[in-house]
């Protein structure tokens, strides 16, 4: 099977099974012992199929009619769950986008009427579902800053394999990847070190309401889940020596550091190497 890379990044919580509901809970231990559930790579292909098809339709798919999967976890004897949450993300992917355009720009991308069936539609699923938040953002051709503040640099999981080049075709078996894994209870801690460090040093602002943005995400999940991020397609972006020698889980750490002790000259030195590797890339949606 092959498929279109997707140059994104993901940040997924993995719950313990505890955590679910006795129903979800007898589904997800079903599925993870299936010789069927799909892998980490294979499950991230589809969705990135799932969602270039359901773009492309004319008009465009909003209700995407697609079985629940999830990314799944064995760490210590226990097991852990991601639910896919595909259809809820598309929901709240359309809502932002329309929230961030004019409405004539919006509705030349989808029309006015499908995108409100689909609010009603995602409406309808929170109020039966308000304990139960989608446990996936994505962010396309770049990695958000305060997603690096989750992860110290021994976290990190790097599988060098072949790079696949703009707009190639690669098996789904993706053997490339950088990967940080933490547990629930580290990544709050220094997400809400960084907010005391900032709001002590800058105050309101937009990259305190970044920050606090992925807090208030994490608070909505079981503590003792484990967060993931995961560079995803973005790898096929970075030759092997500038993944191996990627620090920016290091200079955004030592950009806060130095915030904390009063050094701001340090800290915009490190914010802008991590800042502008970053812009390079996210460049690159608009090359030719």
């Amino acid at each position: 099977m092959m498929s279109v890379i997707g140059f994104a990044a993901h940040l997924r919580v993995y719950q313990p099974l505890a955590a679910f509901s006795e129903a979800e809970r007898a589904r997800w231990t079903a599925y993870a012992e299936s010789a069927d559930a799909p892998s980490r790579p294979v499950l991230m292909a589809r969705e990135h199929e799932i969602a270039l098809a359901a773009a492309i339709a004319s008009p465009p798919r909003i209700d995407l009619d697609v079985a629940e999967h999830a990314y799944i976890r064995h760490l210590d004897g226990l097991t852990y769950v991601c639910p896919w949450r595909l259809q809820v993300r598309a929901w709240e992917a359309l809502i932002e986008f329309r929230s961030r355009v004019p409405d004539e720009l919006a509705d030349a991308f989808v029309p006015a009427e499908i995108a409100e069936a689909a609010e009603r539609s995602f409406d309808g699923w929170v109020a039966e579902h308000a304990e139960d938040p989608a446990p996936i953002i994505t962010s396309t051709w770049q990695v958000p800053i305060p997603w690096f503040l989750l992860f110290e640099p021994e976290e990190r999981r790097l599988v060098l394999g072949e790079r696949t080049a703009v707009g190639a075709k690669q098996k789904t078996g993706l053997d490339r990847a950088l990967v940080y894994l933490t547990a629930m209870s580290r990544a709050r801690r220094r997400s809400a070190k960084a907010r005391g460090v900032v709001r002590r040093s800058l105050g309101e602002g937009f990259a305190l309401d970044a920050l606090e943005e992925t807090g208030k995400w994490l608070e909505q999940f079981h503590p003792h889940s484990i967060v993931e991020l995961d560079y995803g397609g973005l790898v096929h972006l970075l030759d092997d020596d500038a993944l191996e020698a990627d620090g920016s889980v290091t200079e955004v750490a030592g950009a806060i550091e130095a915030l904390g002790r009063g050094d701001g000259e340090a800290a915009s030195e490190c914010y802008e190497q991590v800042a502008g590797r970053w812009r390079s890339l996210g460049a690159l949606e608009h090359a030719n």
